[in-house]
């Protein structure tokens, strides 16, 4: 039996009766950085409370309706001494967020964390230990974060942890520009502080017009580097030491006395994420750098030597979460040129 049905005037589709909502929250770990995105972007941080109760848990309340909205959550994997919290309570916090977020009927949570946490342990280097950047991408994604937004991995590799996007941003833009912008008019040398940053290094030469060199790094046991010699000619120019992280700068203070007595006129050290633990900044210190470059990914303790300079990554941040919000390139920020590891 056929029965026609007749054809009703009527829309395809519900009309959309409001605009889209951008909202932006910062965690405990780097309230500075998200005040500086929010200032570029011309908004104003949401209202949220974080707090630790007495037995050491996170506790998180947005204080408005995000119903609907797109919820940028900006929180480094990093501890701050400011606002008390350590690393482990940084990832919770944010992982309680990205749930409460998604508990509120929010219409995407995004994760902008520019310092990725546990980076560092990407594979298993000796038997019956953790792959922890992974577990830490099974924990933004099982929490319910629908995107993560980094800067710099240790590891580009880790993108392919999640099965989620993940928009991979680099601040050596910004740094690179901070070296031009100081007219060194000596002959340069980018040096890269061991094999596994030569790509990241040649990169910065090709922008500096520099030179390249490399150091022949072994590293024994965690945190501890041994400068073996120094591959190509430094020796009367003035050299460039980039990486992606400045920990313990026990590594770093080697590989500048490396280089020094090589024969180098002059050294300046660079790094997107100043993590700067234990003896850091007695390195540092010690070490024979005129200057030394970071970014404020994760906020500076207090009692930075004199010749630490940050530039900020607010506006590649700000940048790139505008553009994820009206579904533009991300990667045009960059010309395409932003997958530097």
């Amino acid at each position: 039996m056929t029965v026609d049905i007749p054809a009703v005037d009527m829309a395809t589709s519900l009309p959309l009766m409001h605009g889209k909502r951008l909202m932006l929250f910062s965690g405990r770990a780097n309230p500075k950085l998200a005040q500086a995105i929010a200032d570029e972007l011309g908004i104003g941080l949401s209202p949220i409370t974080l707090k630790t109760f007495s037995n050491g848990e996170v506790y998180c309340r947005f204080e408005e309706s995000i119903r609907d909205a797109d919820v940028f959550l900006v929180q480094p994997v990093c501890g701050n001494p400011e606002t008390g919290i350590s690393t482990n309570d940084a990832l919770v916090e944010l992982l309680v967020m990205i749930d409460a977020a998604l508990g509120a009927s929010a219409h995407r949570v995004v994760a902008v964390t520019p310092w990725y946490g546990y980076s560092r342990q990407d594979k298993k280097s000796a038997p019956r230990e953790p792959i922890s950047a992974r577990v830490v991408a099974r924990a933004l994604e099982s929490a319910g974060a629908d995107r993560v937004v980094t800067m710099d991995l240790h590891a580009g590799q880790i993108q392919g942890m999640f099965q989620i996007p993940v928009d991979h941003m680099t601040a050596m833009t910004r740094v690179s520009q901070y070296f031009v912008d100081l007219r060194l008019n000596e002959e340069l040398v980018v040096v890269a502080p061991d094999a596994g940053r030569v790509k990241l290094n040649k990169e910065f030469a090709h922008r500096m017009g520099a030179d390249l060199a490399i150091l022949d790094k072994e590293r024994p046991q965690h945190q501890v580097a041994a400068i073996n010699h120094v591959i190509g000619d430094v020796a009367g120019k003035t050299a460039i030491i980039i990486d992606d992280i400045i920990d313990t700068a026990g590594t770093l203070r080697s590989a500048g006395e490396a280089v020094v007595q090589a024969g180098a006129a002059r050294i300046y050290a660079a790094a997107t994420h100043p993590v700067f633990s234990g003896p850091a900044y007695e390195n540092l210190a010690a070490a024979p750098f005129e200057q030394i470059v970071v970014t404020d990914s994760i906020p500076l303790r207090p009692g930075a030597p004199e010749n630490v300079r940050v530039v900020s990554c607010a506006d590649l941040l700000s940048n790139c979460i505008r553009r994820i919000f009206t579904g533009d390139s991300v990667s045009a920020v960059f010309g395409g040129r932003n997958q530097v590891f």
